[in-house]
């Protein structure tokens, strides 16, 4: 392919089709159906579809990582497209940065329950931390792959100083979070402390940056101990996405050398968090330690190569198409699930007959009922040719 052309890679949309379908199962029931039959199949599975306490790695936890890369992968496609048609660098980046913000803004309306008197300034939607850090992503992704590498080591490298330097918890900020139902096994010993759930260092930013946002009540703490400054190392994430969109890009190997090169770049990543992860720096997705940034980096260059080679190798295009419909159109079933996903469900079981519930399945038939209803609306969206974007 010449370098300055470009061509939409269908495996890149199944592979985010794919991801964003995961999420909108909202785990199948699973955990549901786990509940109801101990010691049963579902109750085997059940680990994979939630996510983990605090440190560690499941299929549920590789959602959000995918996601993200993904926006980093379609950067350098979507600028040469841009340049194709003539729009200049100082065009690009209005586009960028009007697009960072007004995903920090839907990031902050999808914080703000309806229950909410004002609105509730957080940031860790991943729509949020997508757009906190998109127009760094976008200037780096212009200077070239040797400046994202670089932007890639030097914010996981910045970024555990920062925790490092941070003191490590004392008894009087143990006893504070002791009891809290989040805690429990997110409190970790020696050096691994520095990444313990609310007394990290990103914990103590936001207790000073919340505060200074107008609020109902003083901001404390973040349930689950997801926290603003997590943008900085998914931002990592979005570089890997970026470098990896601009070889499939630019590179003039062939399809197979590209998809032995995804998977070799990814056991390497998944091989050194792992080393990581069991020595001195945890993976810690809630807090995207930069540990779970190498680690989760490493899963998703895995299955976006299983991706690459079963539609641009094997050409199974017809087969992973359904897919594809919902990875062009992710922030539109993203923002359809958050916000339709229980009115869908409670409109099914009033125009359903009672007998399309299957006693003992209602979680997992809920939930596919409200996947199929949400793949429907990107359909008709695909139909159209009605596609959300920013």
């Amino acid at each position: 392919m010449n370098p300055t052309t470009t061509h939409r890679l269908l495996s890149l949309d199944a592979f985010r089709g794919f991801i964003m379908l995961l999420m909108a199962s909202s785990g199948l029931g699973i955990a549901q159906m786990a509940a109801a039959h101990p010691g049963s199949f579902w109750e085997m599975i059940k680990p994979q579809f939630e996510h983990k306490a605090w440190q560690g790695c499941s299929l549920w936890d590789i959602i959000q990582p995918s996601f993200i890369f993904m926006v980093g992968v379609a950067v350098p496609l979507s600028c040469a497209k841009r340049r194709e048609h003539g729009q200049s660098f100082l065009g690009m980046a209005w586009h960028a940065l009007t697009r960072s913000v007004l995903l920090v803004a839907l990031g902050v309306m999808l914080a703000t329950k309806a229950t909410d008197k004002q609105t509730v300034f957080l940031f860790t939607n991943v729509l949020a931390q997508i757009g906190l850090g998109y127009f760094f992503l976008f200037i780096l992704s212009r200077l070239g792959w040797e400046y994202m590498v670089a932007g890639i080591i030097l914010v996981l490298a910045g970024y555990t100083w920062f925790f490092i330097q941070h003191p490590l918890p004392s008894a009087q900020d143990l006893a504070a979070i002791a009891g809290m139902k989040d805690a429990e096994n997110a409190v970790l010993q020696g050096f691994s402390g520095h990444w313990s759930i609310h007394v990290n260092a990103a914990a103590g930013f936001d207790r000073w940056f919340l505060n200074l946002l107008p609020r109902a009540e003083p901001y404390t703490f973040t349930n689950g101990g997801y926290q603003t400054l997590n943008f900085i190392p998914a931002l990592a994430t979005m570089l890997g996405g970026a470098v990896t969109g601009d070889f499939l890009m630019r590179s003039l190997k062939t399809e197979k050398r590209k998809c032995a090169t995804l998977i070799i770049a990814g056991v390497v990543l998944l091989l050194v968090g792992t080393i990581l992860d069991i020595t001195v720096l945890p993976a810690v997705k809630r807090i995207w330690s930069p540990s779970w940034a190498i680690l989760s980096g490493g899963w998703v260059l895995i299955l976006l190569s299983i991706f690459y080679w079963l539609v641009e190798i094997v050409g199974m295009r017809r087969l992973v198409w359904p897919l594809a419909v919902v990875g062009m159109n992710s922030i539109a079933i993203y923002l359809l699930h958050s916000l339709c996903g229980g009115w869908i469900r409670d409109h099914l079981h009033k125009h359903l007959p009672a007998s399309a519930f299957v006693p003992g399945w209602e979680p997992v038939i809920e939930r596919s009922g409200v996947l199929f209803v949400l793949w429907l609306v990107c359909f008709w969206l695909y139909r159209q040719k009605a596609f959300l974007k920013l």
